[in-house]
């Protein structure tokens, strides 16, 4: 058998075991607890099941602009490149849902824990001790309890990174630039999958990663003579520009969207730098005390805040100082008994790199508490944009994972336990269970002590427990957790001990997988809670919206039942607003002024609320008049109001004001802001406007067209004006007066606007970024390109094997 195939075999065998370990979420009809999946990536993972594959592997790269959603939504085409996934259709479309998106996600645990198998066998491990390494990528709690929070995607971009450092690694090694041209094809395909922020943090690491390879190939004379500098800069040099072009379909748009957003570069935040600001930058960063949890999973509780009351297996919910946290940073016992053999008997580069990782990892995690991450938010680009350092604990896990490898093997090596050294490292085993339970024995001895000092966090009330009840619930969970914790690492302790002295090392290195993955399972387990898959109500109209939709979809609802925006969405009918995390500026400062008796929800063109019974009640006597009751569903429980003054689509104005943008929001605040008949502009108008006339022009406005892409209008009016359209401004659309293009301009602070001049003419509004079109035209010539290397390669080979 060749040594790739015993290596596919092992693969093989990582497969099966994920498959057992995470059975109870693969092999059921029900669904993960998480919002994050129940409310959204169930429903988009179930529509794949209901289409041909014949429209899912359909390549229309285009920009969209949603109509539905937030007044009209878009991010100029940045998601476009989700459609290059291939894989992400085959796995949806043919596993049934619910089972497909625990499908989805082990099968991305799968194929990261397989690269960091590749990775540990690159750097010289043997095939049990990489398939330890792959299994703590993808068991290791600080991962697997992602799942709890339902980040699908987030766990779909962190398992391309150990395939980005073995490509890297394997440049290196080969000296071949198809391996710089694959890192960075691994990179941008870890870009499509959407969670921006792991791959921001992946190109960081690996960018530190080249760096330090590249110092240490020129500060050595022996591998300078396989490895010229000027080679070593091009190849370096390949990785960044070639990522850049890959990925050009989705950062070009992306880069240009986010500029007009609420954390680009003219937003008010960060003291006028743009991003966010510190307090909110550094949210979710993770207290250094923390830290225990690496040894003691349960010691600040466990939580499922946002999913609802723990289950019976968790004694209580998370109390320390983030926010809230859905996950628990634990990676197993084992792989912290094993770190310490590399460090004392293996001292090269890829020990250095990956110890590097783990404490520049977990440094990076604790954000605000260290002078580090302060440092690099404000000196460091990019860095300002988000807002969970605890996102980088997938990098310590990595390179956790390569050193327990690394350790196993050397556990297993006779030459290893014959060292002198070997005696230091029994100590340091011993050390481990010998000081948990020392701690144990301080917490039980220094009782009121501990209580005294950690009472602010231990009576700190939750969104499901408050009370004094708090105080000693989360004491007694403190001790048992830290019992449980020191008879595990005792038992680990035990096997190493014992098992390196025995004769047959394969035994111990399977031992020691099976305690792994029975010590992980302890905690992950306890966060793949199940729950009933939820009836498809997305799809199905209750009353009000069927009498909504009876009317055109040119006018916008907003809810005000506390009912999900999406459920409207999802039967076509656009809402004012939806909740997103990343707002267009504009939009933000609109919304942040946005009074039902003002004027603006007119031009936005909201013509219903809806409200259920209890709350019309309650706020009927503040409502506008403008607002009146137009419908009652059946069962009383919803009432729809239509607002009598609401605007058509478009409408013609010969009167505009031009005021700067702060003034422009101050004026719309006020009764006398009137859009239908004084529209206020930012620039002066092209020609001269009879300012001061106080008649509405005789005008027509008819909409032939109304699209998410394309919007058409038929106008008629008597004298120079401007049409005003109630949709938002963006600089991804075009227009074209009678066929020919002219300029858009941002009327009213958020709508367009477009001049006229006597007569009837033709307007056409059209989507069409120009960073998408570019972006896209590189990312394709990219891909011909590697393509192009990829048959070189595969040419030169055939030729290698004919002679």
């Amino acid at each position: 058998m060749t040594e790739r195939r015993k290596d596919m075999l092992f693969i093989l065998a990582l497969f099966i075991i994920l498959v057992l370990f995470f059975s109870k979420i693969l092999f059921t009809d029900r669904i993960i607890r998480a919002p994050d999946i129940i409310s959204e990536a169930y429903w988009w993972m179930k529509g794949y099941n209901d289409k041909p594959l014949s429209e899912l592997y359909s390549f229309d790269l285009k920009a969209a602009w949603d109509l539905y959603i937030n007044s009209g939504h878009t991010n100029d085409g940045g998601m476009a490149s989700i459609k290059f996934l291939l894989h992400l259709p085959l796995i949806l479309h043919f596993i049934p849902a619910p089972a497909s998106v625990a499908w989805f996600i082990v099968l991305h645990l799968f194929f990261g824990s397989a690269g960091v198998y590749c990775c540990c066998r690159l750097i010289g491990t043997s095939r049990l001790a990489a398939l330890l390494g792959g299994l703590i990528f993808s068991l290791a709690t600080e991962n697997a309890s992602l799942i709890n929070a339902g980040h699908v995607m987030k766990i779909a971009t962190i398992a391309y990174a150990p395939w980005a450092f073995y490509c890297l690694e394997k440049g290196f090694k080969s000296r071949r630039m198809i391996w710089f041209m694959a890192t960075a094809m691994v990179l941008a395909f870890q870009f499509f999958n959407t969670h921006w922020q792991i791959s921001f943090y992946t190109c960081l690491c690996v960018g530190a990663y080249g760096l330090l390879r590249s110092i240490a190939i020129i500060t050595d004379a022996e591998e300078q003579r396989h490895f010229s500098i000027p080679r070593l800069m091009a190849c370096n040099l390949v990785v960044l520009a070639f990522f850049l072009s890959t990925v050009s379909i989705s950062l070009a748009p992306l880069a240009n969207w986010s500029k007009e957003t609420n954390r680009g570069v003219q937003s008010g935040a960060n003291q006028g730098k743009g991003g966010l600001d510190r307090e909110e930058a550094m949210s979710w960063s993770m207290p250094p005390e923390e830290t225990i949890a690496f040894f003691i999973p349960g010691f600040f509780g466990l939580s499922r805040q946002e999913a609802g009351p723990n289950p019976d297996n968790i004694k209580s919910y998370y109390w320390g100082r983030m926010i809230f946290t859905q996950t628990a940073s634990y990676f197993g016992l084992l792989p912290w008994l094993l770190l310490p053999l590399s460090l004392i008997f293996r001292r090269d580069k890829y020990t250095w790199l990956a110890l590097l990782g783990i404490i520049g990892g977990i440094l990076f995690s604790m954000g605000k508490y260290t002078p580090l991450y302060n440092f690099l938010f404000d000196y460091f680009p990019g860095i300002d944009r988000f807002r969970v350092p605890k996102m980088m604990m997938f990098i310590p896990v990595i390179g956790l994972g390569i050193l327990s490898a690394r350790g196993l093997d050397l556990l297993m090596d006779r030459r290893t336990r014959e060292h002198r050294g070997f005696s230091t490292y029994l100590a340091v085993v011993v050390a481990l269970p010998v000081t948990i339970m020392l701690f144990l024995g301080l917490l039980h001895a220094g009782k009121l002590k501990w209580i005294e000092l950690l009472i602010e966090l231990l009576s700190e009330p939750t969104r499901y427990e408050a009370g004094p009840q708090l105080v000693m619930q989360r004491w007694h969970n403190m001790l048992y957790e830290t019992g449980l914790a020191a008879v595990a690492a005792s038992l680990c302790a035990l096997l190493v001990i014992f098992g390196s002295k025995w004769r047959e090392k394969t035994l111990l290195a399977l031992l020691l997988i099976c305690v792994y993955t029975a010590d992980v399972w302890r905690v992950d387990s306890k966060f793949m809670f199940l729950v009933d898959a939820p009836p498809d109500i997305m799809h199905k109209a209750t009353p009000a919206m069927e009498f909504i939709s009876r009317d055109t979809k040119l006018f916008r609802t907003l809810p005000m039942d506390g009912g999900d925006p999406m459920h409207y969405v999802a039967n076509r009918i656009p809402v004012l607003y939806t909740s997103n995390a990343v707002q267009q500026r504009r939009w933000q400062e609109t919304l942040d002024i946005l009074q039902l008796d003002s004027a603006v929800p007119d031009m936005l063109n909201l013509k219903y609320l809806v409200y259920n019974q209890q709350h019309y009640a309650q706020e009927q006597a503040k409502i506008p008049e403008k607002y009146q009751p137009v419908f009652t569903s059946p069962d009383g429980n919803n009432i729809v109001l239509e607002n009598r003054s609401v605007l058509p689509k478009a409408w013609i104005v010969e009167e505009v004001l031009q005021l700067p943008s702060e003034q422009t929001l101050k004026l719309m605040q006020t009764p006398q802001f009137n859009p239908a008949r004084t529209t206020l502009v930012e620039t002066p108008p092209p020609f001269s406007m009879d300012q001061g006339h106080s008649k509405i022009l005789p005008a027509k406005v008819m909409v032939s067209r109304y699209e998410g892409e394309h919007i058409s209008l038929d106008t008629e009016t008597g004298r120079n004006a401007l049409l005003v359209l109630g949709e938002k401004y963006s600089r991804g659309w075009k227009a074209y007066l009678d066929g020919q293009e002219t300029d858009i301009v941002p009327v009213n602070h958020i709508l367009r606007g477009v001049y006229l001049t006597p007569g009837k003419h033709k307007v056409e509004f059209v989507f069409d970024p120009l960073p998408f079109k570019v972006g896209k035209y590189i990312t394709l010539a990219s891909f011909a390109l590697f393509l192009a290397m990829l048959l070189r390669e595969w040419a030169k080979k055939s030729g290698t094997r004919v002679r």
